[in-house]
């Protein structure tokens, strides 16, 4: 018995307690901005983390993909509430995330010159798996031109411009596709607009 918790013991310090903290020093010489949480700074203030979405109401932002996430506390819902990942557990002939996915659906048509349903790409309709997802497909995030455009003023040509600024490309050239994160977009849209952005991941933003 005294072998057998002596092991326990030595692995739970070697594994438990001494590889996170190698691992984490590592990183933090290597990769100390992501080690740090990515975070976006904005004249000297951190007011986002780039792989963490947030809640952009306003049509005068772009819109990002919608997030199950709820409150810890209150159990309601708190889109991307690092601190409560998850999606929605609704499978897909569930009658309430069909509900939902057609509300979508006629919120973005309602809000953006031209757009019909037909044209709305998956991912602004559909959660992530984490619900913190930050990115969404160009063409999702080119659709919503015409109506930030219309909200803020700003020429479609001036807004295709950012789109592209903030389009990345496939990891390496070869993982996944290419995506734009609507976080940096905004926050870069913000600027533009003359606005001081607000710190905290799980802010609402509104134009």
């Amino acid at each position: 018995m005294r072998q057998v918790l002596g092991v326990s013991l030595a692995l739970w310090l070697l594994l438990g307690l001494g590889y996170p903290l190698v691992t984490t020093a590592i990183a933090g010489v290597l990769f100390p901005r992501q080690a740090a949480g990515s975070p976006v700074v904005v004249h000297g203030v951190v007011v986002a983390a780039q792989n963490v979405g947030q809640s952009f109401g306003g049509t005068g932002y772009f819109w990002g993909r919608p997030s199950a996430t709820v409150s810890l506390r209150t159990g309601r819902p708190e889109p991307y509430n690092a601190l409560n990942s998850g999606p929605s557990n609704l499978g897909p002939s569930n009658p309430v995330l069909l509900a939902r996915i057609r509300a979508r659906i006629r919120r973005l048509v309602a809000a953006t010159p031209g757009l019909t349903a037909r044209r709305i790409p998956a991912d602004l309709v559909e959660g992530s798996g984490s619900g913190l997802d930050p990115d969404i497909s160009p063409a999702a995030a080119r659709i919503q031109i015409p109506r930030v455009a219309r909200a803020t003023g700003l020429s479609r040509a001036f807004l295709g411009r950012l789109v592209a600024e903030f389009t990345r490309g496939p990891e390496f050239g070869l993982i996944g596709r290419p995506t734009v994160n609507v976080t940096q977009l905004n926050l870069r849209l913000a600027e533009v607009l003359g606005q001081v952005p607000h710190g905290g991941g799980r802010g609402r933003h509104r134009r």
